[in-house]
């Protein structure tokens, strides 16, 4: 069975252990650390560039999607051509504001 009697010291006690901690000086990194971790960044991030920068990329991609959309047999972007033609009116007529 534990001892669960409270100890008569207990706050000063920790009291003293706080007090020990605050007096501590600061903890500083080692030499040269922020250094060797700017240096490990750099070599991690080279290997990962890319022959081709990603701006030119994303032109390929919009032509890819949109042969995907000619070529998908849906008709998708023939009916929406068609469409957005027949709701467009040939002439725009102004109506007097006093009917």
């Amino acid at each position: 069975m534990p001892d669960s009697d409270p100890r008569p010291n207990a706050d000063e006690d920790w009291d003293t252990l706080l007090r020990h901690w605050r007096n501590q000086p600061a903890a500083q990194p080692r030499p040269y650390f922020y250094n060797r971790v700017r240096a490990r960044l750099d070599r991690e991030t080279a290997v990962t560039r890319l022959l081709v920068p990603a701006w030119l990329r994303w032109p390929a991609y919009a032509v890819m999607l949109g042969a995907l959309l000619l070529l998908s047999g849906d008709d998708a972007a023939q009916h929406s051509v068609s469409s957005a033609s027949q709701n467009r009116p040939d002439r725009i007529e102004f109506q007097p504001a006093g009917d």
